[in-house]
């Protein structure tokens, strides 16, 4: 598990809200975070707190832009706000296959994720982007184990 590059928050991501840029950089972070503790193949109760703590992070961010999208009258906040559900439901589900297996956490899945969340970030005129499933990715890196 060395070829997973870590990635710093870029400008261009920022919407121009504080608060919502602010929950983006530190999503990067705790990706970075979580990609250290990986390769260091540290114990599976220290990577399930990152992913734990990714979650709420996440949760905050959603919670976060679903105020502004509200605030602005945006047209599809049901569908947005279900993503942001699924999206988080998924995550416990995910915790739930790392802490049977932590082989499950492999590259792919953590890229994925990443890739997701920035994604998210560049759709400025739409916002939401489908929901991202993880359970695919995971049965992948079982299959490639």
């Amino acid at each position: 598990m060395n070829n997973i590059e870590k990635m710093e928050w870029d400008p261009r991501y920022s919407v121009d809200i504080e608060e919502i840029d602010a929950h983006q950089k530190k999503m990067f972070e705790l990706f970075n975070k979580l990609i250290d503790i990986r390769q260091s193949e540290t114990d599976t109760k220290t990577c399930l707190n990152m992913i734990a703590e990714i979650s709420e992070c996440s949760r905050l961010y959603f919670k976060t832009e679903e105020k502004y999208l509200k605030k602005t009258r945006y047209p599809d906040l049901d569908t947005h706000s279900k993503a942001h559900r699924q999206f988080l439901k998924s995550f416990i589900g995910l915790r739930r296959e790392i802490s049977e297996d932590i082989e499950n956490l492999s590259e792919d899945v953590i890229m994925e994720l990443r890739n997701w969340m920035i994604n998210h970030m560049l759709t400025l005129d739409a916002f939401y982007v489908p929901f991202l499933r993880i359970k695919k990715y995971i049965e992948k890196s079982k299959q490639k184990n």
